[in-house]
This record gives structure tokens, C-alpha cells and sequence, in this order.
């Protein structure tokens, strides 16, 4: 199982996945899901994951750590930088896993429409190997879960 239909993942060039999802909520209370430590704690990584460490020093030239659990004890940790900030629409950060070779950048930009959010994140890696490694890693289905997560937090939160 890839996704649960909820997400649209794209591979534009040979160094890009495109993560496309709709959320039911203004783009302001995505955007500060995605920013916000104590909201990140709730939805963040697969079902049957935690985030154990949720360090955000959310400015331009903050850094972020963020370590995940899973349900067999493995941790997961990644980390980054953020390059750019403009609320409620745009960030820009480098994201890097402690397991996997390689920085990448992230785009994510939020556009509303009617109270629904779009939200376009552009994962731009080092090497197209780099970007193969990270698809075959099952990332898509690890994405679509987290994001499902997100939604039904904002369901309740909207």
C-alpha cells in the first residue's frame, strides 16, 4: 500500500518529489502545524510513531531535530535548518536524516481556497540516486499516513 489516495506524490525531474495534499482547514492553522512544537507533537510521522524530540527554533537560520519512534523501539532522527519563513503561505528548510546520505531542501508553500489548504511541498535532493534511495525507502506511504494525521487534527481543531 502506497498512500491512501490522499496524497499526490510526483517525481518533476530527476532530483524532485512533489508532495501535493489538501487539508479542510485555513491555510493559517496548517501553517502553524507545520511550526508550532506543541501541534507538530500530535500529527507528526506515521501511525504507530511518536515524535520524541520536537526541537523548532522557528526562525531564519533556526534549526529544527526532531527524532521519531516507531513501534519497535527504532528511532528515526532528522534534522535541518530553516532558510526561509513568510506566514502563512511559504518556508524554505534543509532537512537531513541521520540514517540516509545527503541535505535536501523543502519547499512548502500553503494556498487557500474556500477554507481548504493546498499544500505543495517540493523535496529537491543532492543526486537522483539520493532521491531513488528515499522512494524506495516507502516514504510515500509514510508521508500519506502523516498527513492523514494531520487532517484529522485539524478536523477537530478547524
Amino acid at each position: 500500500m502506497k498512500n491512501t489516495g490522499t496524497l499526490t506524490v510526483t517525481t518533476p525531474s530527476d532530483r524532485e518529489i512533489v508532495l501535493t495534499r489538501v487539508f479542510d482547514a485555513p491555510r493559517s492553522l496548517v501553517f502553524d502545524a507545520f511550526s508550532k512544537p506543541e501541534l507538530l507533537k500530535q500529527w507528526f510521522g506515521p501511525r504507530g510513531w511518536s515524535l520524541v524530540v520536537c526541537e523548532v527554533d522557528f526562525r531564519v537560520g533556526g534549526a529544527w531535530r526532531f527524532v521519531l519512534r516507531g513501534p519497535d523501539g527504532t528511532d528515526m532522527g532528522m534534522r535541518g535548518v530553516y532558510r526561509e519563513i513568510a506566514p502563512p503561505e511559504r518556508s524554505v528548510h534543509t532537512e537531513s536524516f541521520d540514517a540516509y546520505p545527503g541535505e535536501s531542501i523543502v519547499t512548502m508553500v500553503l494556498a487557500e481556497d474556500r477554507g481548504q489548504t493546498t499544500m505543495t511541498a517540493t523535496v529537491l535532493y543532492p543526486s537522483q540516486e539520493v532521491r531513488d534511495i528515499v522512494i524506495k525507502s516507502g516514504m510515500e506511504h509514510g508521508a500519506a499516513e502523516t498527513y492523514d494525521k494531520l487532517a484529522e487534527m485539524l478536523a477537530v481543531t478547524a
